[in-house]
């Protein structure tokens, strides 16, 4: 927070007269903010500001990064998955119609990645990317003979359902095939809540989704990779790469 809040300070001053008495804009989203939160009526206040764009940046950036970055990570270690993810994108192209856009992927094609659904189910299951889920109590609620009362938070734990080997067998192993020829995750559930649920289910879960698949559909038909070095994934509470995650790129010919 402490570094928007150095951004948030030095666009301030960028915007401000220069040059001149010309201001500098930079038609961004940030300008949006600073115009709003410098106005004699705000809607939002500095703070308010602060946390929307910190949540932005973990939201639209951070999540999907981590994902990623686990996705290579968990394919790289099951050739077998990646095997059959390849088999699923060549498929795609050899299906394409002569002289149509071959970097260009349809609506069509991406609903068809049956496969690359299931891993990237799986990888975000275990990912945990987001390990807690807030949320209010807006009456008495009981539970498992407990009861909460009105007003008070209640902390949801995804990871305590994803690891949940009653749930999922062999939890902690990358099995995309476990969602196999279940209904498309559309909405959180009490199995599957890695984009949340309900009311507030994250507004950009089919966006990541989509991210995802077309990263993976060139990623595979494009490139090989091999890691280069051991890497430790771990979890405090969120996901992380304490000493990063490298990988040798070549391109496939």
């Amino acid at each position: 927070m402490v570094v928007l809040e150095q951004v948030l300070e030095e666009r301030k001053q960028s915007t401000g007269l220069q040059r001149g008495g010309e201001a500098q804009q930079h038609g961004d989203f940030l300008d949006y903010v600073i115009q709003e939160i410098t106005k004699e009526k705000p809607v939002m206040t500095e703070k308010m500001a602060l946390d929307l764009m910190f949540v932005l940046l973990f939201a639209s950036f951070h999540t999907t990064s981590l994902a990623l970055t686990l996705a290579v990570k968990l394919l790289a270690d099951h050739p077998l998955v990646l095997e059959e993810l390849t088999v699923e994108h060549e498929t795609i192209l050899k299906d394409r119609e002569a002289g149509s856009e071959l970097d260009r992927i349809t609506w069509k094609e991406y609903k068809s990645m049956a496969f690359t659904s299931q891993v990237i189910n799986e990888t975000v299951r275990l990912a945990n990317i987001a390990p807690v889920i807030f949320r209010k109590a807006l009456k008495d609620i009981r539970f498992n003979g407990y009861t909460i009362p009105a007003g008070w938070g209640v902390m949801v734990c995804p990871p305590a359902v994803h690891l949940n080997p009653y749930i999922y067998p062999d939890p902690l192993t990358f099995i995309p095939s476990r969602f196999k020829d279940k209904p498309e995750i559309n909405r959180g559930s009490k199995h599957f809540m890695a984009f949340g649920g309900g009311l507030r289910f994250c507004v950009g879960a089919d966006f990541s989704k989509l991210q995802l698949a077309i990263f993976l559909h060139f990623l595979v038909t494009k490139y090989r990779w091999i890691p280069l070095g051991a890497s430790r994934v771990v979890r405090t509470p969120g996901l992380e790469f304490p000493d990063g995650y490298r990988i040798k790129v070549i391109q496939r010919h």
